[in-house]
């Protein structure tokens, strides 16, 4: 009977660990790889956003009943106007929202462009070497011209997604 008892708590807690080791190996894998700026990188597309850039438009459904807080920061339409300074050849850059009724705002950034047209976006805090932020967004770059392009993300509304879309000109 001591036996029995033994092997029964053995496998509750063998399937208790293995368990845990696999959601520790999925939860710590997924968070870090996708925003890797040198991951897969298109270093091509990177350079052609290479400079000044004003976001001129954030579109998305029914912008007109629900308000969008986009990246944490401040309602989406408080960054019409804002601008973003984009260097390829480190990856980094800095954005900063400058609307009335909006809050003050400044950032350094770090981003990427894959091969697939993802766009990783990191903010980075005064002090805070970006290898150690492992939070960040993921986009989408469309229409891209020698003077625009677009970021489109991904949104959650009633259950739905839906796509945001900031319009980005570039500042002379």
């Amino acid at each position: 009977m001591t036996i029995f008892v033994f092997k029964s708590i053995f496998k509750i807690m063998y399937k208790i660990l293995l368990a845990f080791t696999i959601s520790i190996l999925l939860v710590g894998c997924k968070i870090k790889a996708p925003l890797d700026a040198t991951a897969n990188a298109d270093r091509k597309l990177q350079s052609e956003l290479k400079g000044n850039w004003k976001i001129t438009e954030v579109t998305y459904p029914g912008s007109s009943y629900f308000k969008v807080n986009s990246f944490q920061i401040a309602d989406s339409k408080c960054f019409v106007g804002s601008i973003w300074q984009f260097v390829p050849n480190n990856n980094k850059g800095t954005m900063s929202l400058n609307g009335a009724d909006c809050p003050a705002f400044s950032s350094s950034i770090v981003w990427s462009i894959n091969k697939e047209g993802t766009f990783g976006l990191k903010f980075i805090d005064q002090g805070v070497r970006s290898k150690n932020v492992t939070q960040g967004y993921l986009m989408r770059v469309t229409n891209l011209t020698p003077s625009a392009f677009q970021l489109v993300d991904q949104i959650n509304v009633g259950g739905q997604q839906k796509e945001i879309i900031y319009q980005f000109e570039k500042v002379n």
